[in-house]
């Protein structure tokens, strides 16, 4: 079973400094029929204006997942860490029983462009914990790169779900399968370019939840960058 969320379908608020679309519910965008999948539960694609950003607030029992599509996001938080995350890089932040946080754009000229993503915890309470991570280009180029897993596997960064998170960059005329397992679930996010998902035509923001099916495989008609989450 596959149900299509389409990019023009999301909640969108442009406030000037910040243009977002929410793929689920989310601030001031609510859709009872868009309230996440499974422990997936917010989506939302961002694009910040040079020098603008989100000043130091609050997260609690939530694993929260960043990934810079271009430009540079600075981030700091109450654990004491200080970082710039650059396009390519992985970064994960697990708010468990409390964490606080600031993210802005230090560019004077170039915007940010991001997919920030949250999925609820295994259990509440968790210890707070950081992690950020570089993950070479060609790991991805027309594979699966996992880049997030319950046990960190293969070099990427542990988060506190029974959730795995890979990307792939496919070239135009390429195709790219990969199994879901008994009992399992999956989400497809396109981030760029553009897929065909059986009869389906996905491109840049375009989501879809998977069920009850054995595998998944796509074929890229351009060229294609793509988020794809492993779920129990």
């Amino acid at each position: 079973m596959r149900n299509i969320r389409k990019g023009g379908d999301r909640g969108h608020f442009d406030h000037g400094w910040l243009d977002t679309y929410h793929t689920f519910s989310f601030s001031d965008y609510y859709d009872p029929q868009q309230m996440g999948f499974r422990s997936l539960r917010v989506m939302n694609e961002d694009r910040v204006a040079a020098g603008m950003g989100f000043p130091m607030h609050g997260h609690r029992d939530m694993e929260i997942v960043t990934y810079v599509l271009s430009g540079a996001l600075q981030h700091e938080d109450s654990l004491g860490h200080g970082e710039i995350l650059r396009p390519g890089e992985f970064q994960h932040m697990s708010a468990g029983r409390g964490i606080r946080h600031s993210e802005f754009n230090p560019s004077e000229s170039e915007s940010v462009h991001l997919y920030q993503i949250w999925l609820l915890p295994r259990e509440q309470g968790l210890t707070p914990s950081y992690g950020q991570k570089a993950f070479d280009p060609a790991g991805r180029q027309n594979q699966w790169q996992l880049v997030a897993s319950p046990d960190g596997s293969e070099g990427s960064l542990p988060i506190q779900q029974e959730a795995r998170i890979l990307l792939a960059n496919l070239d135009a005329g390429r195709e790219l399968s990969r199994d879901i397992p008994a009992g399992r679930h999956a989400w497809l996010q396109v981030l760029r370019g553009a897929i065909q998902y059986g009869d389906s035509a996905l491109s840049a923001g375009d989501g879809v939840a998977i069920s009850n099916e054995a595998s998944i495989r796509v074929t890229a008609p351009e060229p294609a960058e793509m988020m794809l989450f492993d779920l129990s």
